[in-house]
């Protein structure tokens, strides 16, 4: 037992520490944010000293902190304070209700944005997307975004406050829909949206108020730690300030966005560089990078080696993978190499087996150029896998994040069927075959793309039945692929803080790391898969303060 004198001792609880070196306890000693002992209760209580304080867990379960490892924690907390926010599975008509109720409230010069919109809303529609919101708004800019955040849904006068030769233009990276007379029809996907978005910049106020919502959120779903992926100087920013108030209660780490069709599009090697001298801290870790090299299914901008379903209105007979890639092969390879020789480590959005095949072709070509560097590079999303690159992950030490959470019938999973086919639909996120192959996994809800909220346990649920935890949709996605929940733990603590670069200061209850964790009012063996997708937490712990409380 360590002899440095503890600040609180924690006792009488049920601890899985998820440490294969000591995985059950029940007494924990902190000592300025830190563990100091993992034992049971004498031996813990052995180091009181007079100035030590006593904390009873009243024989409940104790578990390490989740890590998030893929939330746009400012935008999905921006969307759900200031934006038309409706259901992921509400009507057309409601969310044209609720968009015209909000452009009846907007004051002079205010962009209405909301959402979302999935693309089977428009299954009976015969007219310009565009002319429906013109209805409701002819006079006020509406933009509305889709479940995926990859397309966007606008107003003639969205169209014509950003310019309509700025987006009529043909994008390398992004389709700007026309109809049939070459007219811009109001939906705009991947880069086609940059311009748009360019005019959706939030205030510092908003984004101060977005900050303590989330992390208020997140503290109260038990994370104690998140990745934010697609990080850019606004939101660098506003995370830097919050933390400087001391009210930044999780670990994190921002992937700068080197190349996002979405937001920033590309920037130089050097202002990577200097973003991440600029908005490091000990809470915010900056030595990582993103890039996109494909889209979604939805909208056909996921690259697959086979084609869509011919029920999807696809042209099967132009099919070709490369189209989708927003990045070539040798250009991929080139600034990846950069990227990894400058000590980033790397998350690229990949969909189609296309996309995700050529991103482990380019991790290799940067294994060989430059040699293991370290660094775990990772493919975000990782939905459809082609079975000889299973094998490839485990191969290279590239990390394979699932999200978002498509592993149980969902809203979008209509959408994914209608594109791709139910049979392709049943492969995806093959959680466990990765595991099999020895492939480091995390989780992500991609909050708020494809997701309405960044709840981990529902994604937790589903993740070990591959159904729907709350019975709302029937069936299965990937049943085979389901995983058990001892299984399911580490990819949602150990594994998160692997990716995280904090695996020896997080992610587990052990000596020596920070005091992360969270208190359940039995042990999570013992709740249903319901149970499990509506968990309250009751406690959560960070660096031995207790962030959030029940009561």
């Amino acid at each position: 037992m360590n002899m440095i004198e503890p600040d609180q001792i924690w006792i009488n609880g049920l601890i899985e520490t998820l440490d294969a070196q000591n995985p059950f306890a029940t007494a924990i000693a902190i000592s300025q944010e830190k563990i100091i002992a993992v034992g049971n209760d004498q031996e813990v209580l052995n180091l009181k000293r007079p100035g030590t304080k006593i904390l009873n867990f009243d024989k409940k379960f104790v578990m390490p902190g989740l890590v998030e490892s893929h939330t746009h924690a400012l935008w999905g907390a921006c969307k759900k304070l200031f934006d038309v926010s409706v259901d992921f599975t509400s009507s057309l008509d409601n969310l044209l209700a609720a968009t015209k109720s909000r452009v009846a409230q907007a004051s002079q010069n205010t962009i209405v944005i909301g959402g979302p919109w999935r693309i089977d809303m428009f299954d009976n529609i015969n007219e310009n997307p565009k002319n429906i919101l013109d209805r409701l708004a002819p006079d006020t800019p509406v933009v509305l975004e889709d479940t995926t955040q990859h397309s966007l849904w606008c107003n003639t006068k969205a169209i014509e406050l950003v310019g309509i030769d700025n987006l009529k233009k043909d994008f390398k990276d992004g389709i700007a829909q026309k109809d049939s007379d070459g007219n811009l029809n109001g939906i705009f996907s991947e880069g086609a949206c940059r311009p748009i978005r360019a005019k959706l910049k939030r205030t510092e106020s908003q984004l101060k108020e977005a900050s303590a919502h989330f992390v208020e959120l997140f503290n109260q779903l038990g994370i104690t730690s998140f990745k934010e992926p697609m990080a850019d100087e606004d939101n660098l920013s506003a995370y830097m300030k919050y933390d400087k108030t001391g009210q930044l209660t999780l670990h994190m780490a921002a992937h700068i966005a080197k190349f996002s069709p979405l937001t920033s599009g590309e920037i130089s090697f050097e202002k990577i560089e200097k973003l991440r001298k600029d908005y490091k801290s000990e809470n915010i870790r900056t030595d990582f990078a993103k890039l996109f090299l494909d889209g979604v299914a939805p909208t056909f901008t996921a690259s697959f080696f086979h084609p869509y379903t011919a029920q999807s209105g696809y042209d099967n007979d132009s099919h070709d993978p490369e189209k989708t890639l927003l990045m070539d092969h040798d250009y991929l390879f080139d600034i990846l190499a950069e990227l990894d020789n400058r000590g980033f480590t790397t998350k690229i959005h990949a969909v189609g087996d296309y996309a995700i095949h050529t991103a482990l072709n380019a991790i290799e070509k940067t294994r060989k150029k430059n040699g293991f560097s370290g660094l775990r590079h990772e493919i975000a999303h990782s939905p459809f896998i082609i079975e000889d690159d299973l094998k490839r992950f485990k191969k290279l030490d590239v990390v394979a994040e699932v999200s978002p959470k498509l592993w149980f019938p969902n809203p979008m999973t209509k959408a994914q069927v209608h594109v791709l086919g139910y049979d392709r639909v049943q492969k995806c996120h093959p959680i466990k075959s990765l595991l099999n192959a020895g492939v480091n996994v995390t989780y992500a809800s991609d909050w708020p793309a494809g997701t309405p909220d960044p709840n981990p346990w529902i994604g937790l649920a589903g993740m070990i039945s591959r159904k729907d935890p709350n019975n709302n949709y029937e069936g299965y996605i990937g049943k085979n692929e389901a995983i058990s929940l001892e299984q399911a733990l580490p990819i949602f603590t150990v594994n998160g803080a692997k990716s995280l670069g904090m695996e020896k200061e997080t992610g587990t209850i052990s000596i020596g790391k920070w005091a992360d964790f969270i208190i359940l009012e039995k042990p999570i063996q013992n709740y249903n898969i319901k149970e499990i997708a509506n968990m309250e937490v009751q406690k959560t712990i960070w660096k031995g303060k207790i962030v959030y409380s029940i009561n």
